[in-house]
């Protein structure tokens, strides 16, 4: 990497992390690139139409950045597994979540997928996975982490994202833990608004920050701030990533992190309404945040990075400040960045086999819980099964469609007759359901499948569960959520499989009629078990 004298544009150009709305390098990313220096990008599903397309794109804009004079990108993504997952191509392994992997008890699996897939991005052109999600969920109406934390068990969580680290930076991807000082205790979506976190120092240090401290001793490159309030440790009313006692004297002075300190997106509702995104980058740059990501919005990113150029030139932030942050920006990509993706067409390295699709049915099979069976699993062999299957079409920041994803019912239908399936949308009416309840025929098993992206399970599905109930003994199987069962009347079977993924689902089908038996184990507590 050539060293050049910057000017203060592109220095505070390089700290920026940007995202847009391409399958190629459209307006939005040339402008940022090309007249604002920015020295990241983040990719969407938005961004995504096949991995041969991604590829092209990424080697596409590295040339850009070269021919624009400037430091190669670092060039990032949240493909942290299970219903998280930005790029569902073939050509990417479809690795499990966190609590499917906290499922099994065994930090080892959480290696292999992560070096699978680290090795995977890599030859896309990707440096940084903004994963692994170190939270410790303890929350049962966690609304936005949930089944993308390993667990409520501290030791456990910091196990399995020590072993994410490991893999991911094996293959030369810089591993992202976030979202410190931890998200997992808490009722609202930091999307959508501001959250609190008012446990005391000693509780943080013993639950909160003891996977981040673990992740740090691993060598992570980068850990993620949480747009959160922590009372115990900066007294304002100042989320996590603005607060300089947080970043600076707990993350940098304290605990002892010498790499990157990334934001959560800036554009985040409980950032953006109260103090609008461009006094937010300038609020974030004084904390001590190295990168400031801003995922969406070309005028919000503009106006971001004019607002710390004009900050360090009327004196607010001092240029030091900024050529602090820059020297560990460029230390941290001449480590990682710069590959040059292959721009083959077929890819053959990139297609899904052995190890890999092995590796995944035994993590599949090793997750799946049953937490109760009243004598309903395995399933009789000649009797008649009908399953309620919820489809997930609605796409969040935290919850994506499977495109290549089988139902229960379709599954089971390959290897036993008098299969019959309802599908629904995860937000039934009432009258939805009670239509279901009359298509149901004498003697047939019932399965209802549930599925929980915030932190309640829907009115429409409780309500079909209780109707259900009413006249049925039930094999309900939380389909993501763990924490229905606190929500519905005791079905005669209950099983957790934390994800919809296809690898889950095969092994699902195999599970509930006994030809495999289920061996994982709640990561988490359920006072109904």
């Amino acid at each position: 990497m050539k060293s050049v004298q910057l000017t203060l544009e592109q220095k505070v150009g390089q700290l920026f992390m940007c995202g847009f709305h391409g399958q190629e390098a459209d307006a939005q990313i040339t402008r940022l690139i090309q007249d604002y220096h920015v020295g990241g990008v983040i990719y969407f599903r938005r961004n995504v139409q096949s991995v041969e397309q991604l590829t092209r794109l990424s080697a596409e804009l590295q040339r850009m950045a070269a021919k624009n004079g400037e430091m190669p990108l670092v060039i990032s993504v949240d493909q942290e597994g299970g219903m998280v997952a930005r790029i569902d191509k073939d050509g990417v392994t479809r690795v499990p979540g966190n609590m499917a992997l906290g499922a099994t008890g065994n930090p080892d699996y959480t290696y292999q997928c992560a070096r699978i897939l680290g090795g995977e991005l890599k030859q896309i052109g990707i440096d940084m996975n903004l994963a692994p999600v170190v939270d410790v969920n303890n929350n049962v109406l966690n609304p936005v982490i949930g089944v993308r934390s390993y667990g409520e068990n501290a030791e456990r969580v910091a196990a399995h994202g020590v072993a994410a680290i490991t893999g991911y930076q094996s293959r030369g991807i810089a591993a992202t833990a976030k979202h410190f000082p931890g998200h997992g205790d808490t009722a609202v979506d930091s999307h959508l608004g501001m959250v609190t976190v008012p446990h005391e120092r000693e509780r943080l240090q013993q639950v909160e920050l003891l996977p981040f401290r673990r992740a740090i001793e691993a060598g992570v490159d980068a850990i993620m701030t949480a747009h959160v309030i922590f009372p115990a440790i900066e007294p304002e009313p100042i989320p996590a990533t603005l607060s300089r006692k947080v970043l600076h004297g707990l993350l940098r002075e304290e605990m002892g992190f010498e790499g990157i300190i990334i934001t959560d997106c800036l554009e985040m509702h409980a950032i953006s309404k109260p103090y609008g995104v461009a006094k937010a980058a300038v609020l974030a740059v004084e904390a001590g945040a190295d990168l400031i990501l801003v995922s969406h919005t070309l005028e919000e990113q503009i106006a971001a990075i004019e607002a710390v150029v004009e900050a360090v030139r009327h004196g607010r932030i001092d240029e030091q400040v900024i050529d602090q942050a820059l020297e560990r920006v460029v230390n941290w990509k001449q480590k990682r960045c710069g590959h040059q993706p292959s721009e083959r067409t077929d890819m053959p390295h990139l297609s899904p086999a052995a190890p890999g699709e092995a590796l995944l049915h035994e993590i599949a099979c090793q997750s799946i819980t049953v937490v109760h069976n009243d004598g309903l699993l395995p399933l009789k062999p000649e009797q008649g099964v009908f399953v309620v299957w919820p489809e997930v079409v609605q796409r969040t920041e935290v919850d994506e469609p499977w495109s290549h994803s089988d139902s229960l019912g379709r599954v089971l239908s390959q290897s036993r007759a008098h299969v019959r399936e309802h599908k629904m949308t995860t937000q039934p009416s009432y009258e939805e359901a009670d239509r279901i309840l009359q298509n149901v025929l004498e003697g047939e098993q019932v399965i209802v499948c549930t599925y929980t992206s915030t932190g309640y399970l829907p009115k429409g599905q409780r309500h079909l569960v209780e109707r259900l109930s009413e006249k049925h003994s039930l094999i309900v199987i939380a389909l993501r959520n763990p924490y229905d069962l606190l929500e519905i009347p005791r079905p005669g079977a209950y099983v957790c499989t934390y994800e919809n993924t296809p690898a889950v689902v095969r092994a699902l089908s195999l599970a509930i009629t006994g030809e495999l038996e289920p061996s994982g184990s709640l990561p988490v507590r359920l006072s109904q078990q």
